[in-house]
């Protein structure tokens, strides 16, 4: 799919001016959305999204739709799989829901550049080696694995952990602190000295978070699609609106038990499904004399997008089960 330069400039012009609309018209006045609030701006963002989707469909065909379409529903899952970490995040941190807001969007904005940046590098490491998927593939496999082993390590433990890492404990020894919060800034003055709040160092754990999430992400949705216009457009429409559905979920985040298990059977089937690939495509001289595995199966787009929304569905369905089976018993 050739997408002209003009298509590439707007639709970034696009994104960026709906991202500075969420941070202009949510974080300029500190405050806690409503359940209506959050459930109306959560409902236009997703929207949006579905718009471009068809609009995509109908101008560049039914294949590249449904790329769009199955990369939108992963992201957005692995994106609602972000908001358990943001939840520990706020709680560890002991942030007010008021100003939560803005030290969100910052994080979601950085997602958006890290994404945007391993798009790039990603492409043209595909472009270059084929064997790259190969590399994606193993790594969907260890992440898919690691994430099931953290999941049901969690619920042993009674829910998601957070652990602080080197950068963050670093950064607290290396800047001036302060141990209040001073509305929603990241930095202030105290004692005629410079220093920072609070929301920095969440804003650090934020963006270290982002980081490992992007590198999770890109290989998946590269499992799903080759065009990097849809692995963009995908990525940033799955993370528009992430601000809105944290305050919408609220305490749901909390009955999704089975969402880190689901979330691992669709990595490790994306993973699969680039090794397929990359038998097809190979050219490694050590695997079948350096020639494509024609005998592998080939998964189709409309396969892999009712795989994924299946396991979505029944890891839901199965999470809101087991919790209400839960809060009956300790009753």
């Amino acid at each position: 799919m050739s997408v002209p330069t003009w298509v590439w400039l707007a639709t970034v012009a696009g994104i960026i001016a709906l991202f500075c609309f969420d941070f202009i018209f949510h974080a300029r006045k500190p405050h806690e959305p409503t359940l209506k609030e959050a459930a109306g701006w959560s409902l236009f963002f997703i929207t949006i999204a579905l718009l471009f989707g068809a609009g995509l469909w109908l101008v560049w065909g039914a294949d590249h739709g449904t790329e769009y379409f199955a990369g939108f529903i992963t992201e957005k899952s692995l994106s609602v799989d972000n908001l358990f970490v943001f939840v520990i995040l706020m709680t560890k941190f002991t942030v007010p829901r008021m100003y939560q807001q803005k030290v969100l969007l910052i994080g979601i904005a950085i997602a958006l550049v890290m994404r945007g940046v391993f798009i790039a590098v990603g492409a043209a490491a595909i472009a270059q080696f084929s064997w790259v998927f190969y590399v994606f593939g193993a790594f969907l496999l260890y992440t898919a694995f690691k994430l099931a082993h953290d999941s049901l390590k969690d619920q042993a433990a009674g829910g998601p952990q957070y652990h602080e890492t080197r950068f963050e404990r670093w950064a607290r020894k290396v800047f001036p602190a302060t141990g209040e919060y001073h509305g929603n800034r990241l930095l202030t003055r105290a004692n005629g000295k410079r220093v920072v709040t609070p929301l920095f160092f969440v804003v650090i754990a934020l963006g270290f978070t982002d980081l490992l999430f992007a590198l999770d992400s890109i290989p998946a949705i590269y499992g799903l699609t080759k065009e990097p216009y849809i692995v963009f457009t995908a990525n940033a429409f799955a993370l528009l609106g992430l601000l809105q559905l944290y305050f919408l979920l609220g305490g749901l985040l909390d009955r999704l038990v089975y969402l880190g298990l689901g979330l691992s059977i669709i990595l490790g089937f994306i993973g699969v499904k680039l090794i397929l690939e990359a038998l097809h495509e190979n050219a490694l001289p050590f695997i079948n004399g350096g020639e494509g595995v024609h005998w592998a199966p080939e998964i189709p787009i409309w396969l892999s997008l009712t795989i994924i929304v299946g396991t979505l569905v029944v890891t839901t369905a199965a999470s809101l089960i087991k919790s209400s089976h839960t809060a009956s018993q300790s009753k």
